[in-house]
């Protein structure tokens, strides 16, 4: 040809039909192949625009706290900074200073929390962020097969009431908790501390995550540069408080950050089938304290920690430790350390569900059960979708969602020790903070 020129011959395909074409032979594995993750989780966070739109448009809203948030941050306008002043319908105000300051914002943008509907639709953009989150986690580890994240969005009633037809702060707090784990993956630490702190101040079940975190922190940095990033979290805490400290700082930490906050025995979730006087018991929650801590302490000597290392190695600069520093599988140890939290939590209400339900995927797929086929995983999210979808809770609800958070406990101890298995790709990232 003239000039070297090749030209494409008119019948040759082009790249993108090629694509496709291959797209269309390899269909019936595309749910399968985590190569096609991103092209999955594309098209369900497009149909979940949909689905959230219909279900504020033709699903009725239920009034339960959005009320009294809107009452309780009213006071605080009204300058009230005495936290044992603040109250609304269902109570008094018992989350920290940043939930204050989110929902002030939303009480101005909604019209003094009149306008409902507009709280709707912000609070659908709230469970869409949270889904990119969320999918970005994913779709960087690669662990689930993309058929599962159907069920991380689309399937669930109740994720899609609690964030939409209830209003609720807990998938507030969980939206910044993903966006911290996420930064912790990128490498981020101090910004991701920062987040995460954030999280905490709009409610203290983020804290379930604290364990795992912490161990992380020693894990990359030893003690010295660990307590700087803890203090970043308690500052911010502090700042948020500032007001409410300065006027009533017992009343302030005994309502935001009261871990003795009795639960109501007609919405337990995960205790209906024991006798109210033993769920109310003190000892009984004194025990679900020690096997939380005894449960926590046996996954980071036996699986977070290096075999071999002694548990104070940690302590000491990674640089200056008997066995080199590896790379942590950071999400799977945050979101074990929540899971762990959430099966001996001493009682779990429905909108509690937000606390985990995005996480079962990953930890059903990390667990070390080769026979746990998966089916068998499909059915136990089916089940604990099941429990929570179950209202008022049952004796059989109940001890089904005790079975499945057994099963996948079990799984999860039975895996191999995550140090001696290959890092993943979220943990593809220097160890050093990048902030720094």
């Amino acid at each position: 040809m003239a000039g070297g020129v090749r030209r494409k011959s008119p019948g040759a395909p082009s790249p993108l039909w090629g694509k496709l074409h291959a797209l269309w032979q390899d269909k019936h594995l595309v749910l399968f192949r985590t190569e096609y993750t991103l092209l999955v989780l594309s098209v369900l966070w497009c149909l979940e625009i949909g689905i959230n739109v219909w279900v504020i448009q033709r699903v009725a809203y239920t009034e339960i706290d959005w009320k009294a948030y809107m009452d309780e941050v009213e006071g605080v306008i009204n300058g009230t900074y005495d936290y044992t002043q603040l109250k609304g319908d269902t109570g008094p105000l018992v989350y920290p200073a940043g939930f204050v300051y989110i929902f002030t914002a939303l009480y101005y943008i909604t019209n003094h929390g009149v306008n409902i509907r507009l709280g709707q639709y912000l609070f659908a953009a709230f469970y869409l962020i949270t889904l990119l989150l969320v999918f970005r986690i994913y779709y960087r580890t690669k662990k689930v097969p993309p058929y599962v994240f159907f069920f991380v969005c689309c399937a669930s009633y109740r994720i899609h009431s609690i964030f939409v037809l209830r209003l609720f702060n807990d998938p507030v707090a969980m939206m910044l908790l993903f966006a911290a784990v996420n930064l912790f993956t990128d490498g981020y630490w101090t910004l991701g501390c920062s987040v995460y702190s954030l999280a905490v101040s709009v409610k203290m079940n983020v804290l379930l995550f604290a364990p795992g975190l912490l161990f992380l922190l020693l894990t990359e940095f030893g003690l010295i540069r660990t307590v700087p990033k803890l203090c970043l979290c308690a500052g911010i805490q502090i700042l948020l408080g500032l007001p409410f400290l300065l006027e009533n700082p017992v009343g302030y930490l005994s309502r935001a950050f009261d871990l003795g906050r009795q639960f109501m025995f007609k919405w337990t979730v995960n205790w209906r089938f024991l006798p109210e006087w033993l769920f109310l018991n003190r000892y009984f929650h004194l025990l679900l304290l020690v096997a939380h801590l005894l449960t926590l302490l046996l996954f980071i000597l036996q699986h977070w920690k290096r075999p071999g290392e002694n548990i104070f190695e940690l302590i000491k600069d990674p640089k200056k430790r008997k066995i080199p520093a590896q790379k942590s599988t950071i999400v799977l140890i945050l979101f074990t350390s929540n899971f762990i939290g959430m099966c001996f939590s001493r009682s779990l209400h429905y909108q509690f569900y937000v606390w985990y339900f995005h996480t079962l995927p990953y930890l059903l797929w990390s667990g070390g059960v080769r026979k746990l086929a998966h089916l068998l995983r499909v059915l136990i999210l089916g089940l604990i979708e099941l429990s929570w979808n179950t209202y008022p809770s049952t004796n059989g609800s109940s001890a089904a969602l005790h079975v499945c958070h057994f099963i996948i406990i079990l799984s999860l101890w039975l895996a191999p020790p995550l140090a001696s298995v290959p890092a993943e790709t979220e943990d593809d990232t220097p160890t050093k903070d990048k902030r720094q």
